[in-house]
């Protein structure tokens, strides 16, 4: 039997383009290729609708919006290229990964028709219009407004429910990313409401036939388990819903990261691994 072939369909990020990454995208592409990659996803984060959104190294930077939204201007045109230099040796899928806080459904659907990206990563990174996941500071203060973890958890998979619905990404981003600095995030995800809430959001995703990202990122911070959790791969698995790895990579040496291992665990668990070609569906 053949082997699968090597895939990401959510990562690719470089210093060129985000700030939280490092190193140029060309040669994030050239790593791809060395690994033995046939098909890639390349999802850079979208502008902020407003500076409100910047990430914190951004602000750091004194970085505006319209410094973000040329950066990403820049991005497409540089991918572009890229994309046809490199294509007698890798599929190069031209995407980008949105964001989820007031105002950004607008400004998505204004982005996808200026810059026509063959696919979207549907994500949630803000709560409360705060980005939780950037710190564990962040994180708590998120807590602190919701009043608890398990309120925390519900507006996450509440807003990514909505993010789903209206957009209908191709891949569903980090679908348990809400669990990234909690310990016991095992317990709490099986917490009758949240779990209520994660069956709710698999059946929007298997009824709008999306596909959802075994996101490899942890694994290269050195946790157990990728994003998802394993009872909701089980869960998608019974449900048969698509799953394919994304490094979630942020510069060379994080390219391709943990996919072998990611593709060995779709397989043992008995998931397609005939990647689906990404497509935009909104």
């Amino acid at each position: 039997m053949k082997a699968p072939t090597l895939i990401s369909l959510h990562g690719g990020h470089s210093g060129q383009y985000c700030t939280h990454a490092k190193d140029l995208l060309e040669d994030i592409i050239q790593r791809y290729v060395t690994l033995g990659f046939t098909s890639v996803g390349i999802t850079e984060h979208i502008p902020p609708v407003n500076d409100q959104f910047l990430f914190p190294d951004e602000k750091k930077l004194n970085l505006t919006t319209a410094d973000i939204l040329k950066r990403f201007e820049d991005y497409f045109i540089n991918l572009n290229s890229l994309k046809k230099k490199y294509a007698s040796k890798i599929k190069i899928f031209i995407g980008m990964e949105t964001e989820t806080y007031k105002g950004s459904v607008n400004h998505i659907q204004k982005l996808i028709s200026k810059f026509k990206p063959d696919y979207i990563v549907g994500s949630v990174h803000h709560i409360e219009n705060i980005c939780f996941d950037y710190s564990i500071e962040d994180y708590e203060r998120v807590v602190s407004l919701c009043g608890s973890y398990e309120t925390m958890y519900e507006k996450y998979f509440d807003l990514q429910y909505d993010m789903i619905k209206v957009l209908k990404p191709f891949v569903v981003g980090h679908f348990d990313l809400i669990r990234i600095y909690d310990n016991t995030y095992k317990k709490r995800l099986l917490f009758p409401k949240i779990a209520q809430k994660i069956e709710r959001n698999l059946n929007l995703i298997k009824s709008l036939d999306l596909i959802m990202d075994f996101n490899l990122r942890p694994l290269a911070r050195g946790e157990k388990e990728p994003y998802i959790t394993d009872w909701i791969l089980n869960r998608a698995k019974k449900m048969r819903i698509r799953v394919v790895p994304g490094d979630d990579s942020h510069g060379i040496s994080e390219v391709g990261g943990h996919v072998e291992k990611a593709i060995e665990i779709l397989t043992r668990a008995g998931f397609d691994t005939k990647w689906p070609t990404p497509r935009l569906l909104s």
